[in-house]
């Protein structure tokens, strides 16, 4: 049982009395340590395997815990979660402390919240109603009643989903529904299993004479209520087990505090101590990143933060690119991935983690147009969103009725136009506060106006039918079923997981940290969600941000404070990097890198400001030296490629782009890929047609007739 563990593993595996308290960064082999203390002290006689319980929070993570103790020879082990240990209790003790049957089990309480809504007069739509169901969850497990809901979500500096006042008003009324109707929901299975034991003594010493060990693995994520609970099966033994890392504390927003792990030496005074540190996962310019970015972190889990240290063989450096803008940064993770599968890289092992769910648009068109399967974790694809399918039908409809519908009377524009009917849904320009179903809704409604900002802008005179065409099109290029590919996840569904290759994408500020994220725990949580994505990258790791969020727009924005000091020349925020040599290719050729300094009008030597400006290397207003009759050539030839490729044509090359290469005539690929809009892939794809029109050859149908 101890064969193959380090000095530290080891340690923990021989602590098998009093108090143990496991402090086991990302990639240390917890998992292993803690089952092979489990495994050794039953094999050695000296746990029985039916006295000890393990709890960990997720049903995988108890399952993959049973898996390893069945093969290491503890198979009478009870591993679960909090709750399935609560309810296998809480089913036997009912009849003997209650009498008669334990109430039915809510598999989902939001109906039950609707109906009490409903009871208090207040209306709530189907995602205020998930919001408002979290509020309820995160009040019971921090054991706050209704009546001190609103004050303690004062003082924890909450962002409520709907007035606080109202949320106490619904959480009473749920309650006496629930008393009424005869069920309970899962948080009731902690709260009753925690007052049996409170109230009956007899049952408590029962439980405690069957449970002699208990192991608690990401003791990082515990509730109050979870504490009380595990106190109650404890009694005044102090046989207790507890592996965590404050630095991955995630989910402080579900009513998990680092504060139980970090206070466990203080409860527990001569409790054993063991630092797992040996990372076995990442390489040593992973981990380097990792603890770079939290050496700048602030607070009572920075001041526990555990220094890894790489078991692995160097790998490449991890990669900074920074992009124009958001669809180029997608296409350039697209074409990195495409490479590495291309170099064997597996599509399974490769991850595109992103701040939140609405981001992965722009990454599944990338992925599809790039031919690269991939599989969403913990969202459906921005598709198959009820509110996006929605708003579907909505545009739809008001594409089928043209000026016929009032909607659209006061709107100028396509934009305007999208933004009429979405705001029948729901949407307008302001989001809501804090995060949660309702930001969630709006942030998918938000990308819908944006690609229709962007569709305007690449397709002049484009009407309300066309963007729905268009949206039809990414649908469907979206939708082929895949069995094995790139993961497509958020930073917080992708803990507890690891690949080969990681792409950290949209590091921007705003974005991560996220804009609601405003008291300084809250920013340190959003550091804590940089610092698990870094970690879940065993070799390769890309990290990369947009300037703009549109092709042409301003580049306004910077990239997150947490890269400071760690990306090259980062000395301050404002500092443009390039993508570092190791493992990824560097975001663009050297003619493409963005000039330092202003760029300025080759006509009159103006300052220019404007993209479209910028991408012409002149005013808008300045007289233009473009070969017209190059321009209609390039135009024609656009609209062929477009055709045989089945895409828009500004999916080739944009009118702007393609007046920038009508003017300067470029005769070789350097000067072809200076020109704003003319990418790597683009470069390889369209270069040599390009390069033989702007030399006067023929190429394509298009180009016959002239």
């Amino acid at each position: 049982m101890l064969d193959g563990l380090d000095p530290e593993q080891r340690e923990v595996a021989l602590a098998l009395t009093g108090p143990v308290c496991v402090l086991a960064g990302a990639g240390t082999g917890k998992t292993r340590a803690i089952t092979h203390r489990i495994a050794y002290g039953v094999r050695s006689g000296r746990l029985q395997p039916a006295s000890v319980l393990a709890v960990t929070f997720t049903n995988r993570a108890a399952g993959e815990m049973r898996g390893r103790l069945r093969q290491l020879g503890a198979g009478g082990v009870q591993a679960r979660t909090f709750h399935s240990a609560a309810l296998r209790q809480l089913q036997f003790f009912w009849p003997k402390a209650v009498g008669g049957e334990l109430p039915r089990l809510l598999e989902r309480k939001i109906q039950l919240v609707a109906d009490a809504a409903a009871r208090c007069r207040i209306r709530l739509d189907r995602n205020e109603l998930r919001d408002v169901t979290g509020e309820i969850e995160w009040a019971k497990v921090t054991q706050t009643v209704p009546a001190d809901y609103p004050a303690v979500v004062a003082k924890a500096h909450r962002d409520a989903p709907r007035d606080p006042a109202e949320i106490s008003q619904i959480y009473a009324m749920y309650e006496q529904l629930k008393r009424d109707r005869s069920v309970i929901d899962f948080e009731d299975v902690l709260l009753l299993t925690v007052g049996i034991l409170q109230d009956r003594h007899d049952i408590a010493d029962q439980i405690r004479s069957q449970y002699q060990h208990f192991v608690v693995d990401e003791y990082q994520d515990v509730s109050p209520l979870q504490q009380r609970l595990l106190d109650l099966w404890l009694g005044d033994r102090d046989n207790l087990c507890v592996v965590g890392d404050a630095s991955q504390t995630i989910y402080s927003f579900t009513g998990a505090t680092p504060d139980h792990l970090l206070n466990f030496r203080t409860r527990h005074p001569g409790a054993t101590v063991v630092k797992l540190v040996r990372d076995y996962r990442s390489t040593p310019q992973v981990v380097h990143l990792a603890n770079g970015l939290l050496s700048q972190a602030r607070g009572r889990a920075a001041d526990h933060r555990l220094e890894l240290v790489s078991q692995r063989d160097p790998g490449p450096d991890p990669g900074y690119t920074e992009y124009a803008d958001e669809p180029t940064e997608a296409e350039g993770t697209a074409r990195r991935i495409r490479d590495l599968i291309a170099a064997g890289v597996p599509a399974g092992e490769i991850a595109v983690l992103y701040r939140i769910n609405a981001q992965s648009e722009v990454y599944e068109q990338a992925l599809a147009d790039a031919g690269v399967p991939y599989q969403l974790r913990g969202a459906e694809r921005f598709f198959e969103r009820q509110e996006v399918r929605e708003a579907g039908v909505a545009l739809r409809g008001a594409a089928r009725a043209g000026g016929n519908d009032s909607l659209l009377d006061d709107a100028e524009d396509l934009p305007a136009q999208v933004r009429a009917v979405l705001s029948t849904k729901g949407w307008n320009p302001q989001p809501p506060a804090g995060s949660g179903a309702v930001r969630d809704r709006w942030e998918s409604l938000a990308a819908l106006v944006r690609l229709a900002e962007d569709f305007s802008r690449a397709k002049s005179g484009a009407t309300l039918s066309d963007l729905v065409a268009e949206l039809d099109e990414r649908a469907a290029a979206q939708h082929a079923p895949t069995v094995q590919g790139v993961t497509l996840a958020s930073l917080h569904s992708a803990k507890g997981l690891e690949w080969d290759a990681v792409f950290l994408v949209g590091l921007t500020e705003g974005m991560m940290p996220i804009t609601y994220a405003k008291t300084d725990e809250q920013i340190e949580e959003e550091r804590r969600l940089l610092y698990v994505g870094v970690t879940r990258a065993r070799l390769h790791l890309s990290l990369s941000w947009a300037l703009s969020r549109s092709p042409g727009g301003r580049a306004s924005r910077r990239p997150s404070r947490f890269l400071k000091g760690l990306r090259p020349g980062s000395g301050s925020l404002g500092t443009v990097a390039s993508g570092t040599s190791g493992g990824f290719e560097r975001a663009a050729a050297a003619g493409r890198r963005k000039p330092r300094g202003p760029v300025l009008c080759r006509v009159c030597g103006t300052t220019l400001t404007e993209a479209g400006a910028m991408k012409l290397m002149r005013c808008e207003d300045c007289p233009s030296d473009m070969d017209e009759g190059l321009y209609e050539r390039l135009r024609d030839w656009r609209a062929e490629q477009a055709r045989e490729l089945g895409q828009p044509a500004y999916c080739v090359f944009t009118d702007k782009t393609l007046m920038a290469i009508a003017e300067r005539v470029p005769g070789s690929g350097g000067e072809l890929s200076s020109i704003s809009g003319v990418g790597a892939r683009k470069l390889d794809r369209f270069g040599p047609d390009v390069l033989a029109i702007c030399a006067g050859e023929d190429r394509g149908a298009g180009l016959d007739e002239d």
